[in-house]
């Protein structure tokens, strides 16, 4: 269940240096668990309307490895290692030039589900829980 998303490194990303910033690699992972989750039926406004909660990260340990530069393409990686009715956990790497690159930054992410108007955690709706662990990898 591995999503991988290219992601060019633009002006925005970098310092004066032309390194990219520690924190835009925050939200190259994000990207990649947003459409990671888009490609398996999780949209996160829908998910809000039906259900009425929301999927907010709330753990990330990051490890950088080698800095990215100006103009380089990455690609960025989102992959599933666990599921329960509160939470996902995501491996993430982001590596220069393909699929297969040199890594240049991980994490592992946790992604809470919480109630929408509170912001309390909340268990998620049980069909989508079930759905996801017939895929979850076997640990």
């Amino acid at each position: 269940m591995n999503y991988v998303l290219p992601v060019r490194v633009y002006l925005e990303d970098t310092d004066a240096q032309g390194l990219v910033y520690n924190a835009s690699y925050l939200r190259f992972f994000e990207r990649a668990r947003t459409e990671w989750l888009r490609e398996h039926g999780i949209d996160h406004p829908k998910l809000r309307e039906s259900a009425g909660v929301s999927l907010v990260l709330s753990e990330i340990k990051v490890s950088f490895r080698m800095p990215a530069q100006l103009d380089n393409v990455l690609h960025v990686s989102a992959e599933l290692m666990k599921v329960s009715s509160v939470r996902f956990v995501f491996n993430q790497s982001a590596r220069r030039e393909s699929p297969d690159g040199e890594i240049l930054c991980q994490a592992v992410a946790e992604v809470a589900c919480v109630d929408a108007l509170t912001g309390r955690p909340k268990r998620m709706p049980s069909g989508l829980v079930a759905d996801l662990r017939i895929n979850e990898p076997k640990v």
